[in-house]
């Protein structure tokens, strides 16, 4: 029996060892040199990483300035090491139970073979919100059970709050519990040579953090037309602790996206009504009136032509739009607020949405699959809201989005009408605004030096009183 278990330890480590080189070369792109070993003399980022399929690399001290003074970074930990660090072990008599699809808590206390009483009580304590009856597959249920008896119920909402059901004598009593995070901030930037999410992921990002710095510069960025190789981004945005323990990446704090040799720049900024919103450095509203694109990363697969030639009928015919090739199913966005001004079957367009905005401005979005929910007639609608789903109704030889922008009834290009020009930041603020984002704006500024010296992707952990944030995440006074 030693043995056995001895030889199935090897292969394990065997097949780990093979895992780890077929990743390392997968990864490994054309041309590209092979991986610096641990201690290697060849070039090493100055806060050196380890990230997931990306080989070990030691960091070096703190960077230092001209004056002496050190800059607010620190080596970073690499989230994939954060996250699947070992669970604190819990007492024996806490039963953890990890809800399963078509699970119900009914089943799990049948399974446990816990009174149908207690099931009973607790679930009715939670009559009015219904969390009990409404679980959702991965949620965690931890139970006390003492001999045989429930002694306590926890069911985690999410990874900041739960709801503690505990006996008191012969009944139980209910409770909320708010945990209150911890916040780190975290520096990034990279150059894009495959694409925005692989470069992203690359450098650390989550894919949430990724679709939040497309939204951010979605009023002046066209991410499914404009993206080039060897743009460059960067990002400064918080990681969320409990307990020490690596929970999900916040908001984005800062970003700048350089694309086709231009500079974008974002700082989230909160009034003192505790209002947030992004501007950019002189103190405009990233936030435009519309957004570029109705469908996110895609092609396009037909500009706006007068005199094109149709794929179906064969004849010139005016292309008064812009055609986004994109899969079956994919989400459709209202590019900004407005009423539904149709909705349904509209000949060759197929399915269709036709919406209003203001007096002056209208667009269409067509060929679609069919419509989100509540979508009809006279509703309103926000900027950004889903309101269809790519499809290939009406006149269409594959999935792909038809979409329309009018000015007082005239067909003009999506891609290079100007759009209209967003608010500036309230005079009242103006203050406030450049003391929040002028450490921000200069730790941009140090992390695209570093990138230019380096050459290669930067991450780092910034120093939260530098930027007068608290350790939960709140402004330092």
């Amino acid at each position: 029996m030693r043995r056995s278990n001895r030889r199935r330890a090897q292969l394990l480590s065997s097949a780990a060892v093979v895992t780890l080189a077929a990743i390392a070369l997968v990864n490994r792109g054309p041309g590209e040199a092979k991986p610096i070993a641990p201690g290697g003399d060849e070039r090493t980022a100055a806060f050196a990483v380890t990230l997931p399929a990306q080989p070990q690399q030691t960091a070096v001290p703190l960077a230092v300035t001209d004056n002496g003074q050190r800059l607010p970074f620190e080596p970073l930990v690499a989230r994939m090491q954060r996250a699947e660090a070992p669970l604190e072990k819990q007492e024996d008599k806490w039963v953890n139970v990890t809800v399963a699809p078509g699970d119900n808590l009914s089943l799990i206390f049948s399974r446990l073979k816990l009174s149908k009483r207690d099931l009973h009580e607790i679930v009715t304590l939670d009559a009015k919100d219904r969390n009990l009856r409404n679980l959702r597959p991965g949620q965690l249920i931890r139970l006390l059970v003492k001999q045989d008896r429930l002694d306590g119920l926890v069911l985690e909402l999410d990874h900041l709050n739960s709801l503690h059901f505990t006996r008191h004598d012969d009944r139980f009593e209910l409770s909320l519990e708010t945990s209150t995070p911890e916040i780190q901030v975290t520096a990034a930037t990279t150059e894009i040579t495959r694409s925005l999410f692989l470069d992203g992921q690359k450098a650390g990002l989550a894919d949430g953090t990724i679709m939040q710095l497309t939204e951010i510069f979605g009023w002046d960025i066209d991410f499914a037309l404009d993206i080039r190789a060897h743009d460059r981004f960067s990002v400064i945005y918080e990681e969320i602790y409990k307990d020490g323990k690596y929970i999900k990446p916040g908001r984005i704090l800062a970003a700048e996206f350089m694309n086709k040799g231009k500079s974008h720049r974002a700082v989230l900024f909160e009034n003192a009504a505790g209002e947030t919103a992004y501007y950019s450095e002189d103190g405009k509203a990233m936030r435009k009136a519309f957004l570029r694109t109705p469908v996110n990363f895609t092609r396009i697969s037909s500009k706006f032509n007068l005199q094109r030639r149709h794929p179906i009928l064969n004849t010139i015919r005016a292309h008064r739009g812009v055609d986004y090739a994109a899969p079956h199913g994919t989400p459709v966005r209202a590019t900004a607020n407005g009423s539904i001004r149709s909705v349904g079957t509209k000949g060759g367009y197929g399915l269709a949405v036709e919406l209003q905005h203001g007096k002056a401005y209208r667009t269409l979005y067509a060929h679609l699959s069919r419509f989100a929910k509540g979508i009809k007639r006279g509703s309103s609608v926000r900027q950004g809201q889903v309101i269809g789903y790519v499809g290939k109704s009406g006149l269409a030889t594959g999935p792909h989005l038809h979409y329309e922008f009018r000015v007082n009834g005239v067909h003009r290009n999506p891609l290079t009408i100007e759009l209209p020009k967003s608010e500036p930041l309230d005079a009242r603020y103006a203050a406030d605004f450049r003391r929040q984002a002028s450490p921000l704006l200069d730790q941009l500024d140090e992390l695209y030096a570093r990138f230019d010296v380096e050459k290669s992707t930067v991450v780092a952990q910034l120093d939260l009183a530098s930027l007068g944030i608290g350790e939960h995440g709140r402004a330092a006074n």
